[in-house]
């Protein structure tokens, strides 16, 4: 494997572990807060987008803030809520917003296409269905770079 590519892998397993530290952390101090996206976006800032079903206040990010601060005292944390381009990380985001546009960016091209933008039409434990305008493709979820919900 050439340096780029195990730098790359470094990196995923870096994002997974943040993903996974922090909502291991907030499962016992805020249960119904849901992370959506833990992600390192420079080399020393982390941002946390999380959901909760009464909604995303600032007291809510002051307490995630709180809640994590000692888990990341090497990064500045930036925690918010979602907005309308909410982030779309797992199998069950997908299915909840079947019927809905949303934009997927591929790690690997598909059909020569990096970026696919349509309504989600189908979403499996594998693999997410957009129908896109070029048409339907199905995506593994091991090959979406990122994704987001498009403003309607």
């Amino acid at each position: 494997m050439g340096f780029a590519a195990h730098l790359f892998f470094a990196q995923m397993e870096e994002v997974s572990n943040i993903q996974n530290e922090v909502e291991t952390r907030l499962k016992s101090t805020e249960p119904d807060v849901e992370v959506l996206l833990a992600e390192r976006v420079a080399a020393e800032r982390v941002r946390v987008v999380v959901d909760h079903p009464n909604g995303v206040d600032l007291a809510l990010c002051e307490r995630v803030t709180n809640h994590l601060r000692d888990l990341l005292v090497d990064y500045s944390l930036e925690v918010s809520s979602p907005g309308p381009e909410r982030p779309l990380t797992k199998p069950e985001h997908f299915r909840r917003f079947l019927g809905r546009r949303a934009r997927v960016r591929t790690r690997e091209e598909h059909e020569g296409r990096r970026s696919f933008s349509g309504e989600l039409v189908g979403a499996s434990d594998e693999a997410v269905t957009v129908a896109a305008d070029g048409g339907v493709v199905a995506i593994p979820y091991a090959d979406v770079k990122r994704s987001n919900l498009l403003e309607e």
